[in-house]
């Protein structure tokens, strides 16, 4: 017997950016907090220029970037640095 239901097809999924590389969306109610989210990522990664579009009916803003993560700006070094240190501590002490 065969099942009258056909599987759904799985949505493409989205490139995956180059090693070192994240791929970055915000969605925002305004233009402008979008792109106030951006400039602080741009202080802390090197970026790609950013794109935006309509985020749905509702309104607001869509905005999407990439960043290097490779070469972080220092505000951001510094955190990653501290990041780090802290996830070593963490899985010398069995937490993950």
């Amino acid at each position: 017997m065969t099942s009258a239901h056909a599987t759904p097809t799985p949505a493409p999924a989205d490139p995956v950016p180059p090693a070192g590389y994240a791929d970055i969306r915000v969605v925002a109610a305004s233009p402008e907090t979008a792109r106030r989210v951006a400039e602080v990522l741009r202080h802390c990664f090197d970026s790609t220029e950013q794109r935006s579009c309509p985020a749905g009916r509702e309104g607001g803003t869509r905005l999407h970037l990439t960043v290097d993560t490779t070469h972080p700006a220092e505000p951001a070094r510094s955190w990653l640095a501290t990041s780090r240190a802290s996830a070593a501590d963490r899985s010398q002490h069995g937490d993950v």
